[in-house]
């Protein structure tokens, strides 16, 4: 076997005939590569059909719950089922070089992300803040750079930005009077989550995707049970069943098993590139929230997304 030091592939040598084998590698190698590429679209596609449930979700659990209970109780809930799994499962613990960056996942989707979004929708309605979670492609790219060391191509940066200039477009043009604190809240909220998705992306190439939020969330459990406890209503009779069902998507799917497909998505398909699947949450979240919590989606807020998604595509295609 020798290399090619143009492409650092591969090349298997059999006597007699080189070529045929030659090339035989070369494809095998690159049907592995998309075989790769293509989970990692599938994984991240169902991450974030999971995710686009979380705002309507929250939006119904904060009308019952103070928003820094809800927080550190959806985090506690899925970091005892994640201890759970990890230790049922005899997972090795990450090792110590490894813990300032499981705890910048903690800081990034596991606290920051729910309690700035918590806090967020008591200033706006779901359907408003769904739409600026067409930032966080942008969001996660920059932070694919500067911390997963990603060289996507400038025609790539290209539909990433348009895709988020609709997002900002239709914030600037009719959100902002709505809630200043509530889309200064939404938009701080996409910052420490897209560097918490590029960090936990970059960990899951060496830990595994559901291993990297299950060891975040038992890093933060410490701290999120004892604040929960201390901010647990003294009463629940005032809680209804919406509230409840809130809570419990928020906990197992939004806080666990959405992290699962994920992380797993970015590693395999890119964070920069399976990123921009973030383009479509605002799509699916809208449909959500004015299904089930009966709010007007206006014109406006559909093409704002849709032209968001036509950039998914241009977007994908120029990753690398």
């Amino acid at each position: 076997m020798i290399s090619n030091n143009s492409f650092f592939e591969p090349y298997c040598i059999v006597p007699g005939q080189p070529t045929l084998a030659v090339l035989h590698c070369k494809v095998s190698n690159s049907g592995v590569a998309m075989d790769k590429s293509a989970s990692g679209w599938v994984n991240g596609f169902i991450g974030v059909v999971i995710f686009a449930g979380s705002l309507p979700a929250t939006r119904v659990a904060v009308m019952d719950f103070d928003p820094t209970f809800l927080t550190c109780a959806r985090a506690s809930i899925a970091a005892l089922l994640g201890l759970a799994l990890l230790l049922a499962l005899r997972q090795p613990r990450p090792a110590w070089r490894n813990v300032p960056a499981l705890g910048v996942v903690a800081l990034g989707v596991v606290v920051g992300f729910p309690l700035l979004t918590a806090l967020a929708l008591r200033h706006v309605s779901s359907a408003h803040s769904i739409v600026f979670l067409g930032l966080l492609p942008l969001c996660t790219a920059v932070f694919a750079v500067l911390r997963g060391g990603e060289r996507p191509r400038p025609t790539f940066w290209l539909f990433s930005v348009l895709g988020s200039a609709f997002v900002a477009g239709y914030a600037a043009l009719g959100g902002i009077e709505a809630s200043l604190r509530g889309d200064v809240l939404m938009l701080a909220a996409i910052v420490v989550c897209g560097l918490g998705y590029a960090e936990g992306a970059r960990l899951s190439r060496r830990l595994g995707g559901w291993q990297v939020i299950s060891w975040a969330l038992a890093l933060s459990l410490p701290v999120m049970l004892p604040v929960a406890l201390f901010t647990m209503p003294a009463s629940f009779v005032h809680v209804g069943a919406p509230a409840w069902l809130g809570l419990a998507y928020v906990s197992l799917f939004s806080m666990l098993i959405g992290f699962v497909f994920w992380y797993r998505g970015l590693a395999q398909g890119g964070i920069a590139a399976v990123g921009q699947l973030q383009l479509l949450q605002p799509f699916l979240g809208l449909g959500l929230a004015a299904l089930l919590l009966g709010e007007t989606v206006n014109w406006a807020m559909l093409l704002v997304t849709l032209g968001a998604v036509a950039c998914v595509a241009g977007a994908r295609k120029f990753a690398t």
